[in-house]
């Protein structure tokens, strides 16, 4: 599988997409009141496990290893590095500049 930044995920999860509170405390205001919504609350957090579920496993790397996880995470932070390097190497060589005559 290539490497996928968290980005590049379908569409971008919020913290509020798996956020289960609200539909749960619905759930315990409908059997407060004896209402008859509870069946209907149950089923959208029912929906909305299934949602999280799917969200996880579109996740990129889910299927590798914690050790691969870690080892992938090494690569990408040494790239990093090297191109930094590089950029201020180059940012030093002021090959840029054009000499005004």
């Amino acid at each position: 599988m290539a490497a996928a930044s968290v980005g590049e995920v379908k569409g971008s999860i919020k913290q509020e997409d798996c956020s289960f509170l609200p539909i749960v405390h619905d759930i315990i205001k409908c059997m407060d009141k004896d209402s008859q919504d509870v069946h209907q609350e149950l089923n959208k957090l029912k929906a909305k496990l299934q949602e999280t579920r799917e969200m996880i496993l579109a996740m990129p790397g889910i299927d590798l290893s914690p050790e691969q996880q870690q080892l992938q995470l090494q690569n990408l932070r040494d790239q990093v590095r090297i191109k930094n390097e590089l950029l201020q190497k180059y940012k030093s060589l002021c090959m840029f500049d054009i000499p005004k005559t």
